[in-house]
């Protein structure tokens, strides 16, 4: 049962800060954007005390003006007609697309980003992702031999892109997820099936309980490397920037250790990386590009500047220069026809959330990456911040956990919702503990 009201949240960016009382406890609804893996049925919601003007020449303490980026070097900045929310004309080679500012949750663009489309080599970001959880986990090690079967030799070695792994090698799960990240080899994702799982359909077992874990509920998972299979894998660009989401919000150290590399060298052959936005869009540092003749040209990518952090998807584009001009032009339309304005830096404490029968009473909230109010391009909006959690949370909890979100409400848009992890571990309480801490409940 939820509590009728949070004792203390203070948002630190000067916005907004409350104290005891005035606290609602209401039903969360779709959000706008990305949504939570699991959307929240009750939360206790902060309502701010005043809206605050995003006009700039009139900031309160703790907003600052907006971060604004420069194109990249040599490239034309792509024309913003009158609507800032018009996407430039390369977009249009793209049936399927979809911009979502992770850094505030918008979605800055979409056409049928619900709309499922065949697989393609996009489908090895949740090999990757897999890959990455048993790794949290310690149910996989970095350095953990994976030999190369007969069978997967055999069907592998000449089909597709590849990393020409040789027939009885052994090779690390490191350097496979190297291979698969940057050069799409798709005998490096059977391998890594066949060793981590035992079998090519246990690790797509896998695949799928992490798809379903996400919320991506329109997609299916039938290989782990996006081969055709009749229509038994598929998702949507929905579903892949939810998948991105949790990859960069859980595991960033993993992102950024196999994400973005230019190219790879492998048993004497170096490859290029297919990415069409690495060392052109400044920020541009992945993730993931593919391709065949049922699905033409596909992209899930990503960029950072300033600490904004943009993801986009690109599905059934016609050709790969099509691909190419549509990824670079939407990218920088993302940075430069928007106004962000800094709310929270990278690991910075929002508030607490209430914590039942654990070793303490409550657990810090911080954002896993800086966030943001964006606003079209000279647009002015007030802006209002709730924290939302289905609480008391019940320990255990881990540190990093998703536990809240931040609520960001700019003007009448409908509100955008980013995660908020737990500061610190809090252990199950004894049950010693879970008495002081239920006396102390009782007398707030």
């Amino acid at each position: 049962m939820t509590r009728t009201g949070l004792k203390q949240i203070l948002l630190t960016a000067g916005l907004v800060v409350a104290l005891a009382g005035g606290a609602v406890a209401a039903s969360v609804g779709p959000h706008a954007g990305l949504t939570s893996p699991a959307p929240l049925e009750s939360s206790e919601a902060l309502t701010p005390p005043s809206a605050i003007s995003t006009n700039p020449s009139n900031l309160p303490p703790g907003i600052t003006a907006p971060v604004t980026s420069a194109p990249a070097t040599g490239a034309k900045t792509p024309e913003v007609l009158d609507d800032p929310r018009q996407p430039p004309h390369e977009a249009d080679a793209a049936p399927v697309a979809l911009l979502i500012d992770l850094s505030s949750g918008k979605t800055l663009f979409a056409r049928n980003p619900d709309q499922r489309f065949l697989p393609a080599s996009v489908t090895k970001v949740m090999t990757a992702f897999t890959a990455f959880d048993l790794l949290s986990q310690g149910k996989l090690k970095r350095n953990q031999l994976m030999t190369v079967s007969d069978d997967a030799w055999q069907a592998w070695h000449a089909k597709g892109s590849r990393m020409f792994l040789a027939r009885a090698s052994q090779v690390s799960v490191d350097n496979l997820l190297m291979g698969i990240t940057t050069v799409s080899a798709n005998d490096g994702c059977i391998v890594l099936a066949e060793g981590a799982a035992g079998s090519v359909d246990g690790w797509v077992a896998l695949m799928n309980a992490e798809a379903r874990k996400l919320g991506m509920n329109n997609s299916h998972f039938g290989t782990p490397n996006g081969w055709m299979d009749n229509g038994n894998t598929y998702y949507t660009a929905h579903d892949l920037a939810l998948l991105a989401n949790a990859m960069l919000t859980r595991f960033p150290a993993d992102y950024h250790r196999y994400i973005g590399h230019k190219q790879l060298t492998w048993n004497g052959i170096t490859q290029p990386n297919h990415d069409p936005t690495l060392g052109i869009i400044p920020g541009a540092d992945g993730i993931k590009t593919g391709f065949t003749n049922e699905a033409h040209y596909t992209f899930l990518g990503s960029a950072e500047r300033g600490g904004r952090r943009l993801v986009m998807v690109l599905a059934a584009v016609p050709t790969a220069p099509e691909r190419a001009r549509a990824a670079r032009a939407l990218m920088e339309w993302g940075f430069n026809a928007w106004d962000a304005y800094p709310l929270f830096g990278n690991g910075e404490r929002i508030g607490t959330a209430e914590v039942q029968q654990g070793t303490a009473a409550s657990v810090g909230l911080v954002a896993p990456r800086a966030y943001f109010a964006t606003l079209p391009k000279g647009g002015f909006a007030p802006i209002s911040l709730h924290v939302r959690y289905n609480g008391p949370i019940m320990a255990p909890i881990a540190k990093g956990a998703q536990i809240a979100d931040l609520e960001i409400r700019v003007g009448s848009e409908p509100p955008t919702h980013v995660p908020l992890m737990a500061a610190n571990d809090v252990p199950r309480g004894s049950a010693i503990d879970r008495l002081r801490t239920g006396l102390t409940d009782l007398l707030r």
